[in-house]
């Protein structure tokens, strides 16, 4: 199941997000789910009687998981027969959860590592072998598909990061690696965007990031729950790409699969002895090649700039698109 926050192109200011699930792999065709819910209890009152999910209006994912439900839990609601579904094509998508409670982002490639520590003439340190890391990012800055980003005062290095990210849909707290699988209500694609220049002067005092990444990070264009992608497992995570296209040029590609942890060994670090909330989000960290700081020199010789348009693809997780502006005046 493929699940969005939609709303027709060119909507007034202020139009609220609709939730909606995909008819098809492509996602080119979308049921409003609210409309869904409405169409199902009118044909059958007692559904509402029976099952929570029936009871209250569809607004957002974020609402739904505060109701305590999962996200396969919307499944139910694709029973409806689509009459009027929306077409991809007239449709603005906004990220999948709109007001994430945490974004942990994890470091979970060893070719990005590698590339980072030899970059200073260093090996990878033997805890990060052992043990998953991740810093916190700042949530208030989550951007969706298509919404614009711009460097942060002071930069001049701009850099897209190509991640995953796994939707935690119930609450946990001291999981295992396996249990915290179980944990993950979907997944989707992130952009943790970095200001090389502040991170570099941030890093030399041992602590951050912070400026250097508090300033957006972009998730979508959908939230895919975990049966989709069952039949590609490998490994630690999926044999799925990961591409990273810049003006129409490929400069970035990996695979899932490359992980060194599983989201499962991720959730069981980031529970240890605290509560995972539904909507917490955990990043998998930059696959391989997946930055301008690793491969700039190399091929596209700069760091992004106004007027680039950087579109990260996943296999099955669709394309997130983002165009890079100019820093607004304040």
């Amino acid at each position: 199941m493929k699940i969005a926050h939609v709303r027709e192109q060119h909507a007034p200011a202020g139009t609220p997000w609709r939730l909606a699930a995909a008819l098809d792999a492509g996602g080119t065709s979308w049921l409003d789910l609210e409309a869904a819910r409405h169409s199902l209890v009118s044909a059958d009152p007692a559904r509402a009687h029976n099952s929570s999910l029936f009871r209250q209006p569809i607004t957002t994912l974020d609402a739904h998981l505060a109701t305590g439900l999962r996200v396969d839990a919307l499944a139910d609601l694709l029973e409806a027969d689509a009459e009027d579904p929306m077409h991809a094509s007239v449709l603005q998508f906004g990220p999948p959860i709109l007001a994430p409670p945490s974004l942990r982002d994890f470091y979970a490639f060893e070719r990005h590592v590698g590339t980072m520590w030899k970059r200073r003439d260093m090996e990878i340190p033997e805890a990060w072998f052992r043990l998953p890391i991740f810093y916190f990012s700042n949530v208030s800055e989550i951007r969706g598909p298509g919404d614009p980003v711009y460097a942060p005062r002071g930069s001049q290095e701009l850099d897209y990061e190509l991640e995953v990210a796994a939707l935690v849909d119930t609450p946990v707290r001291d999981v295992n690696a396996v249990r915290g699988e179980e944990a993950i209500g979907g997944y989707v694609i992130l952009n943790d965007w970095s200001a090389r220049d502040l991170q570099r002067e941030e890093t030399t005092v041992r602590l951050g990031p912070a400026k250097g990444k508090d300033f957006a990070s972009s998730i979508g264009p959908w939230l895919v729950t975990p049966d989709e992608l069952a039949d590609t497992r490998s490994a630690k995570g999926y044999d799925l790409a990961m591409t990273a296209i810049v003006n129409g040029q490929e400069l970035s590609r990996g695979t899932w699969s490359a992980a060194h942890f599983s989201f499962g060994e991720m959730v069981e670090r980031a529970s240890a002895d605290v509560r995972l909330r539904p909507g917490d989000l955990l990043g998998s960290g930059t696959v391989g090649t997946g930055c301008l700081l690793e491969i700039r020199d190399e091929s596209f010789k700069r760091y992004l700039q106004p007027g680039d348009t950087v579109t990260l693809a996943i296999e099955r997780l669709g394309e997130l698109t983002a165009s890079v502006v100019e820093r607004p005046a304040r």
